[in-house]
């Protein structure tokens, strides 16, 4: 059996592990069955539709950017997209959430584009020199966010609101991520042309595809889906750095054929780092964006490195 076919098995063992992990026992009872509906189905579901979409939104940026060292939290987009929420907070305080969302995606929206402008004048000989700048890039949005909270007294929201989290996800606070999830699939249904999108711009419209529309549509996708899970539960790092460097390792870059599974491995990521964080200190949990910064910057390191025993 491939490795990669065990993902699934993973995630239901996973999924049930969600469902009974906690600080309250579960018995067979009616008061049992509404903590799972409530808060652990929710909090389980919001966990893995975050990861999925993250996962999914980190391998369409990898292809527009034509660079596996680059994902939405390093290139600007989750930064940009708390710097728009920072601004409604500011000037439209009693906004609905579905404005918030709409404004995050906006500034995340033009943030990327402009990402993808800037590293299109970065020599090609080096690949480190794009998730440099992008780190780079994003230090500054965050600055920004950062002195706008500061002078209105938001820094206390700002940290929530940037470091992902799943403690306050129950029935009627999570259903937009939903919505995230349709807007995933769009990445299926346009798979093919996202692969060829990877090739390049002169090779792309060689082979007849409409490479501004594509990169519309793929900028279109990750600020939605960046913006949604910002917005809704935090940011969540290097899930869509880590799922599809692994991802194309043990399914090859054919984008159809590894998308469904690339989806389940970065629920099951994200999952099952929600779970260590219930379990590490309990009763009291460590945020699910603090685990996957020392998990995802462990691998990224790793990466880096057989990229350079590779050279070498």
């Amino acid at each position: 059996m491939r490795p990669a076919y065990l993902v699934p098995a993973g995630l239901a063992l996973l999924i049930a592990l969600s469902l009974t992990t906690g600080v309250a026992r579960l018995s067979m009872d009616r008061e049992a069955l509404w903590l799972i509906a409530v808060s652990r189905l929710p909090r389980t579901a919001a966990a893995m539709l975050a990861g999925a979409g993250l996962a999914v939104a980190g391998i369409i940026m990898q292809m527009l950017a034509r660079n596996r060292f680059v994902e939405p939290a390093t290139v600007g987009t989750g930064q940009a997209a708390g710097l728009g929420l920072v601004a409604v907070t500011v000037l439209l305080p009693g906004a609905a959430l579905w404005l918030k969302m709409l404004i995050s995606t906006g500034t995340a929206l033009s943030a990327t584009g402009l990402f993808l402008l800037i590293i299109r004048r970065l020599p090609p000989r080096d690949p480190l020199l794009v998730p440099l700048t992008g780190i780079v890039y994003g230090g500054i949005l965050g600055a920004v966010a950062t002195f706008i909270a500061y002078e209105n007294d938001l820094l206390q929201y700002l940290d929530i609101w940037m470091s992902g989290e799943f403690s306050g996800v129950m029935l009627g606070r999570y259903e937009f991520l939903w919505f995230a999830g349709a807007i995933s699939l769009l990445a299926y249904v346009f798979a093919n042309r996202f692969t060829l999108a990877g090739m390049g711009e002169d090779m792309s419209r060689t082979l007849g595809l409409n490479y501004g529309r594509v990169m519309a549509l793929g900028l279109t996708i990750v600020s939605v889906v960046t913006a949604v899970i910002v917005v809704t539960v935090g940011m969540l790092p290097f899930v869509g750095l880590v799922v599809p460097n692994i991802a194309s390792r043990l399914m090859g870059d054919n984008l159809r054929h590894s998308l469904p599974w690339l989806a389940m491995f970065g629920a099951a990521l994200v999952l099952a780092c929600d779970i260590l964080g219930r379990l590490v200190i309990q009763p009291y949990e460590i945020p699910v964006g603090t685990i996957l910064g020392v998990i995802g910057a462990a691998v990224f390191i790793w990466m880096l490195q057989g990229r350079n025993a590779h050279a070498a």
